[in-house]
């Protein structure tokens, strides 16, 4: 037999084949499976944010006072801060001093001022990462036609805990840490947010 006619009888002898319905033939199948696998992702991805605050880190909570800082007479401007937590919630005074007249007296009210941030926390290993804005001092949010910074507030720091009542944050903004004592323990209630 010759080589052309044993291909011939092979081929005959195959049964044929019969084609798969694909994706072309059924797209409305076809995008309804891709959706429904995309929705499942999505959902199983996403989470609703908790009605309540969290617990926050149990030695940070309460008042903290920052008194001096270390050769304060001879800084041009420095700040002390005033930090409160609750649960994973913070509330920050920062009294600024300054020697140099850099805006309007109005503002600066004679090289003295405050400023205030409120928003949450949360620490990982040594980080502590305050995040929120700048507000009043009866914790309002600030306007931006005001004195001095308005808006998103996020800073971290370092924390190294000296004793319970004794903490310092060491900001990566500035190169003068805040050195805070305990003034008033309290616990956490989570209230509903």
């Amino acid at each position: 037999m010759s080589m052309g006619l044993r291909f011939a009888v092979f081929r005959a002898s195959r049964p044929e084949r019969k084609c798969r319905p694909t994706a072309s033939k059924f797209p409305f199948a076809f995008r309804l499976t891709a959706y429904c696998l995309l929705l499942t992702a999505n959902c199983s991805s996403c989470w609703f944010n908790p009605n309540k605050q969290t617990p926050g880190q149990a030695y940070l909570q309460g008042e903290w006072q920052q008194d001096s800082v270390t050769n304060q007479k001879r800084l041009l401007t420095y700040s002390l801060y005033h930090l409160t937590f609750s649960c994973d919630s913070f509330y920050m005074s920062i009294h600024t001093f300054s020697k140099v007249n850099t805006g309007p007296d109005t503002c600066m009210s004679s090289g003295q001022w405050f400023e205030y941030t409120r928003g949450t926390y949360d620490q990982s290993s040594d980080t502590l990462h305050l995040k929120g804005q700048f507000c009043n001092a009866d914790r309002s949010i600030k306007d931006d036609k005001g004195c001095f910074r308005s808006g998103d507030y996020e800073e971290y720091f370092k924390v190294t805990k000296t004793s319970d009542s004794l903490v310092q944050l060491a900001s990566t903004t500035s190169i003068i840490p805040i050195n805070a004592h305990l003034v008033k323990r309290t616990s956490c209630h989570p209230k509903p947010i």
